[in-house]
């Protein structure tokens, strides 16, 4: 069986910068997701002092990404199973 270190020595120099870039990129992205998810609580943070609701404002995003007729769907379910549960 081959070990890691004699996979390593095996591998070309093209290869190994390959491998290089896809590291730097992912860690830059990862770096960018992090600030982006700090800008974003801290919209939220603001809209908060304004008295709006965050649950709420975080609901609606997530709603605004579905399209019409599957939320409507959704809706529908949800008055569905709530009138079975009430009942």
């Amino acid at each position: 069986m081959i070990t890691d270190e004699q996979r390593a020595d095996h591998m070309g120099e093209a290869t190994r910068e390959k491998l290089k870039q896809f590291i730097a990129r992912i860690e830059r992205l990862e770096a960018e997701k992090a600030e982006l998810a700090a800008d974003i609580r801290e919209v939220y943070s603001e809209a908060k002092t304004f008295g709006f609701d965050t649950k709420v404002l975080r609901k609606t995003v997530s709603l605004r990404k579905i399209e019409a007729t599957e939320r409507a769907e959704q809706e529908a379910l949800i008055e569905l199973y709530m009138s079975a549960i009430e009942g």
